[in-house]
Order: C-alpha cells, then sequence, then structure tokens
C-alpha cells in the first residue's frame, strides 16, 4: 500500500465497513420492509397508494444502490486500484456517497408516498 501525501494512512477497512454498513442499511430499508413500514405504517392502517409509492422510490434508489455495490466490488477486485491507496480510498468514498444519496431517494420517495 502506498501512504498517502501526507504520510497518513487511513486503513481500508474503515471505508469498506462503512460501504457494508451503508449497504445493509439501505437492503433493510427498501428490501427488509422497514422503509414501508415507517413511511405507510402497519400493514392494517395503510393507505392504498402509500406502499406503491415507496416501490417506485425503491426503484429509483436501485439507480444509485446496483453501481454502488459494483463499484465497491470491483475496487477490491481490481488489483490496480486495490494497491494504490489513494485510488482505493477514492472509489469507497465515492461509493459511500452513492449509499447515502441512494438512501436520500428512500427518504424523500418515502416522504412522498405518505401524502
Amino acid at each position: 500500500m502506498q501512504s498517502r501525501a501526507g504520510g497518513l494512512r487511513i486503513s481500508p477497512a474503515i471505508p469498506t465497513v462503512a460501504n457494508l454498513a451503508l449497504a445493509a442499511l439501505w437492503a433493510c430499508t427498501a428490501l427488509a420492509g422497514w422503509g414501508e413500514q415507517a413511511f405507510c405504517g402497519d400493514i392494517g392502517h395503510r393507505e392504498p397508494g402509500c406502499a406503491d409509492g415507496f416501490g417506485v422510490a425503491v426503484l429509483a434508489s436501485l439507480v444509485l444502490a446496483v453501481p454502488a455495490a459494483a463499484v465497491a466490488v470491483a475496487a477490491w477486485a481490481l488489483p490496480g486500484t486495490r494497491r494504490n491507496a489513494a485510488r482505493l480510498e477514492a472509489v469507497l468514498t465515492l461509493t459511500a456517497l452513492m449509499w447515502v444519496a441512494a438512501e436520500g431517494i428512500l427518504f424523500v420517495g418515502g416522504s412522498l408516498a405518505q401524502r
């Protein structure tokens, strides 16, 4: 691993764990029903269109979630990226921001679905 310009090295485990945590949060929110329950309520007390609206938000967030997962895996799979600390850090930071944006889409979409 090459060190950063300032000499301070950040372990690649930190952004990797952050990406895994954000991916797990997105999966639970979008796929495990956390988001639908949070925005639309329990199954017996839901407005009819709320679940459909949240489903649209899930589909919209896939535009960022799928590439984020692919880029994170590719960062570790490609030796040129994996062996260059600055490049690996930049790619993993980009994927973390993509996960945050995907969560933001879920939040905005869920808020709109409530109305």
